[in-house]
């Protein structure tokens, strides 16, 4: 196999890929070594190395100091020129250009003047091989003008008006830094109330009492000049409406404007910008600033939103109490309209900024030098964007390449230059300048034409020395035109090195990524071109890595004890060891008490000073290791007993060594309250994705207290860290500052990828989304893939977005697909994804299966078997088959009534199955059919077949009738699954005697068309128990079981009676019954007559109330002789009940007391007694009308039928 070639990775179109290829190959000679031996006789074009800024503000207090440097061979020699005509510096005593180089010094401080020396300077650096030209560099001196004179009258005002002071600095050279300060130079507090504008003034939405003073004093800071000018103060009174009306109420008679309410509340308006709409234009890689300033009363609260999108992630960021949106690295996607809202509880008012971004001309490809021999070939490319577009021109050392000397070998296309054949007279510096009203961009690029054998710079016999299992990296710098191709021989054997343990990178270097100890000898490299060979020898050397054996551990010793760390190192027996050991990362205190002997550090007298973490570290001139402990040191004797608790939280989190996939953690631990910390865990939160969602990230021992972690690409992270010990986990620490990883192509694919088809014409592609952690980077996109399995086809993609599912129309019933997700985003795609198999859409097969036979095994059971289906008919994924039966009739009864069917189904490709559950004796039909994840194929012509004949079940029922002294009838009904033809009944019988013992069991056969039968010469008085069951052919069936008595002989009553139990008997329960019947009537009778016939003594207690309305009542009926009329005497009149709302009426009943209650002032019962004198109470209540207000009591209701 070859050896491995690591070149960058690029990707390229289609149709610029061979130009792109050979501009790589020429790119990879480009760079000149700067070995000095080898600078010495190589020529080179001139390179400016280093220039003064394109736009350079001076200080005119110094000399100007104009920079130009540029290396070459031979040196190049320097020339300036002066707003594009040569400046002539012998002429101009002041004027110096440094020895060896282009730099300009202008000696101002001793005489003239900075604007003297204001204009556009460029520098051209020269030799033999070409002329190397420097940016336009634009010299002014810095200005800090003073503020112009000016009276400022003093502003009085209401409280919670609005107010803008303004500032106004001088015009300076850079712009000033305005602030606001009082006299005592401290700075105004500001606020969402009061702040500064971007043009300086200072706005006050609404202004209070405690905003009165007069100090208010703008300043202008001028870094440059470091300088600071002062405007004039300002004063400010706010007036309360209470001092406003003291002051004026003389001459002021509407109070009503000056009353209660110190201010009026208003919405808001904005002070800055004017109008509902503005416009700002800014350059792309800016920082964008866009301000609103409200003012009103309340305080309004602003709020940003992009109308036309969203705001850039981690890019923009508000400054002045969000007053002020700023976008850093403005780009031209950031182009659009921007809303800001000023709101307060009054209403809410907003701004449109309409945004456009412009950018002055940016690289895309940068012209780069070129080395080539003489009849090779190449390319310069000069590539910018910009917006507008930038225009591309070409000059030739220094000159436009119009006017330039002609050249047969280069051909001008566009923005690339093509050399055909070079010569040594094409060497030269060609300058790309790209232009537009923004800016420009200027690169100088050398076509440099040598002819060089190769020469390996690398000293020869280096020696290298390589810890075992680690990266080996021997070097062979080299150099030659045409560019000398490389090999590596080890130990002088004939073939190069072709194994995969190599690896060969573009500068010559071979790496042996895990360097073993065979991997020892000499290595040769060999350099070839056309012109020559050159090659160099090196030597290897593998070593065993140092490691500590025997590691230092975790002390808790009391305080005045001695306590011994031992740290025992192996190393290699050519490499000599130091030991060295550190308390907490810093050197040992130097302090007797320390001492270090071979393998020991030992601590005398222990102090709490002494507690800290020691580390043992072992270095060689190869590799270094180390160790740590923690020494923690307590009370002798402690007093209170200490208190035992979880760990107090780590704190003091830093973050360092931030690489992109890797940063270092290190934290200080808290208190570990009495109990040794045994573990720290580390946990992260992504802020960008999952934001407030910590997750677990590591763990590490608790002696340690730093950790290496892996990072994934494109995640804002934070971390944390709890400590735990014996007793539990402490709270997380303050979460650390946010670290947000470069974006890079995601690691992983879409997982659980599948492929199945929703409709017989499509193949529906699934996957597993990649969540906001795994993306990698921003775009997260899936290119779906697709092939016909069996097909030559190529594959088919698309790229989609936010979905987990793509569809494919127009695809074949069920074909095997090979299917691939593989996931990109805008750094690029992730590794090859793996392949996975699926199916486009089923279809119902189109074939029934055939040759159906059935084997009924008994009269419950049947077996059946089918031929299997083509696999091709099947056209989906075989499920199984499925049996439809069904029961067309009885063979007994030949019921043709159809019955319900039966399905059963049978997993796979199975092709027989059993029928259970069956009815014996009973005709069927079935049919198959095959099952795939559509459904359902047509049926197999139906199958008939017959059950045998099983046993009956039980007969129906069984009854014993007619009994008599001797004889008992049996009847019954017949089963009601006879499953055959009945046969014959099976009547088996036997006593029983009073203790329960069976006589003889007798066995009686019944023709199978009776249904009723007569047992005689029995016993009289005597129980029997009957067994009876019915048989087919096949058998006996279930018995059902009935127990009866014949009479009782009345000659043998007497002594009957002695032996049965009286309280059994049914006649005897009979008579209890009907005694207790007559008892419970006649208790009725007695109660109600009770009732009914009393006398009351009314003519006493009307006496005793003394009512002269009131007439005595007959004593010979018991009625009231004065108010009875015709219908009192009245018999009650038949089926009269009481009334359904419960309340008796005049005309339904003869006996109720309520009509006669007219001037009485006693109120009567329902049972016709008065309430007055027979409930005791004591108080008179009115009737209402003639009709009893109470509801009456059954007991009355039965009254009427006494």
């Amino acid at each position: 196999m070859q050896l491995k070639i690591m070149p960058k990775k690029k990707r390229l179109s289609a149709g610029r890929a061979p130009l792109m290829l050979f501009l790589c190959q020429m790119i990879s000679a480009l760079e000149v070594p700067l070995d000095p031996k080898l600078l010495e006789d190589l020529v080179q074009p001139p390179t400016i190395t280093q220039q003064s800024p394109k736009d350079y503000i001076i200080d005119p207090r110094e000399n100007i100091v104009i920079q130009c440097e540029a290396k070459g061979k031979p040196p190049p020699s320097f020339s300036w020129t002066r707003n594009g005509t040569h400046f002539d510096i012998d002429k101009d005593p002041l004027v110096t250009m440094k020895p060896g180089s282009g730099t300009l010094i202008i000696n101002i401080m001793s005489e003239g003047k900075a604007e003297t020396y204001e204009g556009v300077y460029q520098c051209t650096a020269r030799n033999e091989r070409g002329a190397a030209i420097s940016n336009n560099i634009v010299i002014r001196p810095s200005r800090s003008p003073l503020w112009t004179k000016e009276k400022l009258e003093p502003i009085t005002l209401r409280n919670g008006q609005s107010l803008v002071l303004p500032c106004r600095p001088p015009i300076g050279l850079p712009p000033p830094i305005i602030f606001w300060m009082d006299n005592s130079f401290q700075r105004l507090p500001q606020s969402e109330r009061v702040s500064q504008g971007l043009n300086g003034d200072l706005y006050f939405s609404n202004v209070l009492p405690e905003d009165t003073r007069e100090d208010y004093i703008c300043y202008a800071r001028f870094n440059h000049t470091q300088t600071i000018q002062q405007k004039q103060p300002i004063s400010v009174k706010v007036i309360s409406v209470d001092e406003l009306n003291d002051t004026i109420a003389a001459n002021l008679s509407d109070t009503e404007f000056y009353g209660a309410k110190s201010h009026r509340q208003r919405p808001p308006a904005f002070l800055t910008p004017d109008g509902n709409t503005s416009r700002k234009e800014e350059l792309r890689g800016n920082v964008l600033s866009l301000e609103c300033i409200a003012e009103g009363l309340p305080t309004p609260i602003i709020y940003w939103i992009k109308e036309d999108g969203t705001l850039p992630i981690n890019r923009t960021f508000y400054r002045n109490f969000k007053k002020t949106l700023q976008i850093v690295q403005v780009t031209e996607a950031d182009s659009g309209n921007y809303q800001c809202i000023a709101k307060n509880a009054l209403g809410a008012i907003h701004h449109t900024i309409s945004v456009t971004v412009k950018a002055a001309p940016y690289w895309i490809i940068a012209p780069q030098n070129l080395v080539l021999s003489p009849e090779e070939d190449g390319a310069l490319i000069c590539r910018a964007s910009g917006n507008p577009k930038p225009r591309i021109s070409w000059l030739s050392n220094g000159v436009p390449i119009e006017i330039a000397p002609d050249d047969p070998s280069r051909k001008i296309d566009g923005d690339t230059i093509i050399f055909s054949k070079v010569q040594e007279r094409s060497s030269a510096v060609y300058q790309c300048n790209a232009s537009n009203e923004y800016g420009y961009l200027l690169a100088n690029a050398f076509v440099n034409v040598l002819a060089e054998p190769p020469r390996i710079l690398t000293s020869a016999n280096t020696l290298y020395q390589v810890i075992a299992n680690r990266p080996a990296l021997l070097d062979c710098a080299f150099f030659g035109s045409p560019l000398p191709t490389i090999e590596w021989f080890k130990d002088a054997k004939g073939s190069a090195l072709r194994e995969d343990i190599y690896v060969l990178h573009e500068n010559g270097t071979l790496e042996i990524p895990v360097a073993q100890k065979d991997s020892t000898g000499t290595y040769t490299c060999v350099a070839r071109n056309k012109l020559g060979m050159a090659k160099n020898d090196v030597h290897l050397e593998i070593k065993d890595p140092t490691r500590i054996i025997k590691q230092p551990e975790y002390a808790v010793v009391q305080r005045g004890s001695t306590v011994s760390f031992e740290c025992k190192v192996k190393h290699d027996h050519t490499l000599i060891p130091t030991v060295t050991w550190l308390k907490d990362h810093g050197e040992l205190p130097s302090d007797g008490r320390f001492t270090v002997d071979k393998d020991h550090l030992v601590v005398a007298d222990v102090s709490d000073d002494d507690g800290g973490t020691y580390t043992c570290v072992a270095n060689t001139t190869l590799d270094n290791v180390s160790a740590s402990a923690v020494l923690s040191v307590v009370a002798p004797t402690p007093t209170p007993a200490p208190i035992y608790d979880v760990p107090n939280p780590p704190f003091d989190l830093e973050m360092t060594d931030q690489l992109d996939r890797s940063v270092q953690l290190s934290w200080t631990p808290g208190d570990d309250n009495n109990s040794p910390i045994t573990k720290f865990i580390i946990e992260y939160e992504d802020a960008m994705h999952e934001p407030g969602l910590w997750h677990h990230q590591t763990e590490v021992p608790g002696t340690q207290t730093t950790a290496q972690l892996k990072l994934s690409p494109y995640v804002n992270y934070s971390f944390r860290v709890m400590a735990e010990n014996n007793l539990g986990r402490s709270l997380p620490s303050e979460a650390s500052e946010q670290y947000l990883t470069k974006a890079a192509e995601p690691d992983k694919n879409p997982t659980a990828v599948e492929g199945l088809g929703s409709e017989p014409d499509n193949l529906v592609i699934t996957w597993k989304p990649l969540n906001g952690f795994e993306s990698n980077g921003p775009g997260l996109q899936y290119k779906v893939s697709w092939r016909q399995k069996d097909g030559d086809d190529e594959w088919t993609s698309v790229v989609v977005a936010n979905v987990s599912k793509y569809i494919v129309s127009g695809t074949p019933t069920f074909v095997p697909y090979l299917i691939k997700v593989q996931a990109l985003n805008d750094a690029g795609f992730a590794p090859e994804p793996a392949v996975v198999m699926g199916h486009s859409g089923e279809d119902l097969p189109m074939v029934a299966p055939g040759n159906v036979r059935v084997n009924v095994v008994n009269s419950t059971l049947a077996e059946v078997h089918w031929d299997p289906v083509p696999l091709k008919s099947i056209r989906g994924h075989l499920q199984g088959y499925r049996i439809y039966y069904w029961k067309a009739q009885s063979s007994l009864t030949r019921n043709r009534r159809h019955l319900e069917k039966k399905i059963l189904t049978f997993q796979g490709s199975k092709t027989h199955g059993m029928l259970p559950g069956l009815e014996p004796f009973s005709h069927y039909s079935l049919n198959v059919r095959v099952v795939n994840g559509k459904g359902e194929g047509p049926a197999s012509a139906d199958k008939v077949f017959n059950t045998p004949e099983g046993v009956p079940s039980a007969p129906s029922s069984l009854k014993i009738v007619n009994p008599t002294l001797d004889s008992l009838t049996l009847e019954w009904e017949p089963p009601s699954h006879p499953n055959g033809i009945l046969t014959e009944y099976t009547l088996k019988y036997q006593p029983i005697n009073s203790t329960h013992e069976l006589g003889p069991l007798v066995d009686l056969k019944i023709p199978a068309n009776k249904t009723r039968w007569t047992l005689k010469n029995l016993n009289f008085s005597t129980r029997y128990k009957f067994y009876f069951y019915a048989q087919t052919a096949a058998g006996s069936g279930s018995q059902i079981t009935e127990e009866a008595i014949t009479t009782v002989d009345e000659g043998k009553l007497a002594m009957a009676s002695r032996q049965v139990d009286i309280a059994t008997q049914g006649w005897f329960i009979g008579l209890m019954c009907a005694v207790a019947l007559l008892i419970l009537i006649l208790l009725i009778v007695c109660f109600i007559r009770r009732n009914k016939g009393g006398k009351y003594p009314v003519k006493e207690k009307e006496d005793a109330h003394a009512d002269p309305e009131i007439q005595p009542m007959k004593e010979d009926d018991g009625t009231f002789g004065e108010y009875s009329d015709a219908e009192d005497h009245k018999p009650l009149k038949k089926g009269s009940r009481t009334p359904s709302d419960r309340t008796v009426k005049k005309e339904d009943s003869d006996d109720s007391l309520v009509d006669y209650g007219e001037g009485v002032n006693g109120q009567f019962n329902e049972d016709g007694s008065f309430i007055g004198q027979y409930s005791g109470k004591k108080e008179k209540e009115p009737a209402e009308g003639n009709e009893s207000s109470e509801a009456p009591s059954p007991v009355n209701a039965m009254n009427s039928f006494v």
